[in-house]
């Protein structure tokens, strides 16, 4: 490449050009840019040029940030993204957050993560609590294969977690039932006539978002099943939209779960139960 061109006119390009599909084109350019070459004070070689165009070209064909580097932070894990799962988000490391918070509080040692995806609720569990056996359930294989690819990038916290495909509780071998201290999800809560953003409804993966006429069908059965795989004391945390949260308080009481409440998300908004058994 000619010795004149530097990196830093290669973002402010980019990020001109990603204005209208970027909500912040220069940081979203950064980041394009240490993702394609190292050292953004070294020369910009043809090879790292042109795999920085090809994804500024994902990026400008509605793409996710996401999908479009490969990886994406939660809590304290670089964690391996693509089509196959969902995109982690803020929200979701706060019931991550939450569910760590529950097993130190109760000293638990198993949890269960229903609807694992890329792993990012069950290897931080494994990452921050480091006596904890985690299952990790999923019935989709590719994301399971997502979730074992990040698996190997947490050490040996990884020997501490177990992987299974299935369909909810029922991929548990029997030997977990009542053993569990914290049962924590993140399923499908999106109702099927839902407007969804276009980057989410073209590009994530819709198995992991829908769930019936009002959003519920996965939630009530996790909720109804959950107080027997759990020991008592044990938790239930379980991320749905802001709109549920009084119909899954009702499913909790009507589990038999002896306190339900609602806990907010970074916003405000009320985005996850806790259900405790005594």
């Amino acid at each position: 490449m000619s010795d004149t061109l530097t990196w830093a006119e290669v973002r402010r390009e980019a990020a001109a050009q990603l204005t209208g599909v970027a909500a912040a084109p220069e940081q979203e350019a950064r980041w394009l840019a240490e993702e394609a070459a190292p050292d953004l004070d070294g020369p910009v070689t043809t090879r790292a040029l042109a795999h920085f165009d090809a994804m500024v070209g994902r990026r400008l064909a509605g793409e996710p940030l996401q999908y479009v580097l490969g990886h994406w932070a939660f809590r304290s894990l670089d964690l391996l993204v693509d089509r196959r799962v969902l995109i982690p988000r803020p929200e979701t490391e706060v019931v991550a957050g939450e569910a760590i918070d529950e097993l130190r509080r109760l000293g638990g040692r198993v949890a269960v993560d229903l609807g694992t995806g890329s792993g990012a609720i069950a290897l931080s569990i494994a990452a921050e609590v480091t006596t904890v056996e985690v299952w990790a359930v999923d019935r989709s294989a590719d994301a399971l294969a997502v979730a074992r690819a990040n698996l190997a990038g947490i050490g040996r916290a990884g020997a501490r977690v177990r992987m299974v495909e299935g369909d909810w509780f029922s991929a548990l071998p029997d030997e977990v039932r009542g053993t569990v201290d914290v049962i924590v999800s993140n399923p499908p809560y999106v109702a099927d006539g839902d407007d969804l953003p276009a980057s989410v409804r073209e590009w994530e993966p819709t198995s992991a978002l829908l769930a019936g006429a009002d959003g519920l069908d996965d939630v009530r059965r996790i909720v109804a099943e959950a107080p027997a795989w759990l020991r008592r004391p044990g938790t239930l945390v379980v991320e749905v939209a802001p709109t549920q949260a009084e119909a899954v308080v009702a499913l909790a009481v009507a589990a038999g779960f002896d306190a339900a409440e609602f806990r907010h998300d970074m916003t405000g908004r009320p985005r996850f139960l806790v259900a405790r058994l005594r």
